[in-house]
């Protein structure tokens, strides 16, 4: 009788169930290791145990938070938000990876990336010196899938060139230009970025394997769930939009994973303050000025989200604002003035230089360039504010 489920054969929604449970189950295990680590990795390519947990820091480091528990349950709630998109559930949230639904393409991508990253550039991490190695999760290789679409070369092109450019670039301006003009680290690493974006994008277009960029999404990469409304810019919207621009660095962007990403920041905190924020011990006044900063961006620019689909409200909260509690620490004055100057200049900033890109550059290049510039030009003039002392 059509309609009528066998009761005693497997259905698709009970192994879909299954896979979901077993996958949480692993990687509750897996947070409750990250927060038991007690020592962090340098480099020693036979401690795969730290690797691990770097691995897993790394994933929540474009937030400065860079902890294990974090990025652990950032990869959780990504889960969720893509398997929300795929079942149509009514609170499924912003479509990840740039709207595009391509989810588990985008992150494996990155996370295969930052791995090959870290054997490659391991070394530098000797002597618990700090390198900017999380880079390629949040820059060339997702980019290049969401660009070029899911298959295969695709998947394996971006996540090697994302692990062979983008730490010895970032690495290379944090040393010879950060340092010596004394600007927050965060301006070499998101200038790396967009620098091996740049290199990656020339260089892509002559690879014979490569398909024509935006090609794909001709072929609608996900299907829109059935009881999906229409966006509207009202306060709920706007709150559900600042908290899913906390994950949106590493082209996440949904409400499920930025939730993930703060409970296990909160986590680590409530067992481990100083493992959070590199142990400055400011991860609260950071959170509480990036939300700041996304409320502030997402109210003032949600007519351009009406408009555009997409506005890079986010690039102050993953730049600009942490850099300035941690240059400052976490001095109030500075920090209220870096979240609501950064939401009013940076969004427009990036928006301005992606606009102006190539067709064959991904617009998170304009993102990142405007994080570099904002930041090295704001964090720098905010120690004239008075009673600011740097």
């Amino acid at each position: 009788m059509s309609g009528v489920v066998d009761p005693t054969k497997p259905t698709y929604g009970s192994a879909l169930r299954t896979l979901v449970t077993l996958t949480f189950v692993v990687l509750a295990c897996v947070t409750v290791w990250a927060l038991a680590g007690g020592h962090s990795w340098e480099g020693d390519y036979g401690d795969l145990s730290g690797l691990a947990r770097w691995v897993l820091a790394a994933f929540s480091e474009p937030q400065f938070y860079a902890v294990g528990s974090a990025g652990a349950l950032l990869l959780a709630g990504g889960l969720v938000g893509h398997i929300a998109h795929r079942r149509g559930w009514y609170l499924q949230g912003f479509v990840q990876a740039c709207g595009t639904g391509i989810w588990p393409s985008v992150a494996g991508s990155a996370l295969l990336s930052v791995v090959l990253g870290a054997l490659v550039w391991g070394g530098t991490l000797a002597g618990g010196t700090w390198q900017p190695l999380f880079v390629p999760l949040a820059s060339v290789a997702p980019a290049v899938v969401a660009l070029y679409g899911p298959g295969r070369r695709v998947f394996v092109t971006g996540a090697v060139s994302g692990a062979l450019l983008a730490p010895p670039a970032a690495i290379g301006l944090v040393r010879w230009v950060c340092q010596p003009l004394d600007l927050p680290p965060v301006v070499g690493a998101t200038g790396g970025m967009a620098l091996a974006a740049t290199v990656t994008f020339l260089i892509c277009p002559q690879l014979r394997w490569m398909p024509e960029p935006w090609a794909w999404r001709s072929e609608a990469p996900a299907a829109p769930a059935s009881g999906r409304r229409a966006a509207q810019q009202g306060p709920v919207w706007v709150l559900r939009r600042a908290l899913a621009d906390l994950s949106e660095a590493q082209f996440f962007g949904n409400e499920w994973a930025s939730a993930a990403l703060i409970v296990g920041a909160l986590l680590a905190y409530a067992t481990s303050p100083q493992s959070l924020a590199y142990g400055s011990g400011l991860f609260v006044t950071i959170l509480v000025g990036q939300f700041m900063s996304t409320l502030t961006g997402v109210f003032v620019w949600r007519h351009r989200w009406l408009a555009a689909g997409f506005y890079p409200t986010f690039v102050p909260a993953v730049s600009l604002v942490p850099a300035t509690v941690l240059t400052y620490d976490g001095a109030l004055l500075p920090t209220v003035v870096a979240a609501l100057a950064g939401a009013l200049i940076a969004p427009p900033t990036a928006a301005a230089i992606s606009g102006r890109l190539p067709a064959r550059f991904h617009p998170f290049v304009g993102n990142v360039a405007a994080m570099s510039i904002c930041s090295a030009l704001i964090v720098p003039l905010l120690s004239v504010l008075p009673g600011v002392k740097q």
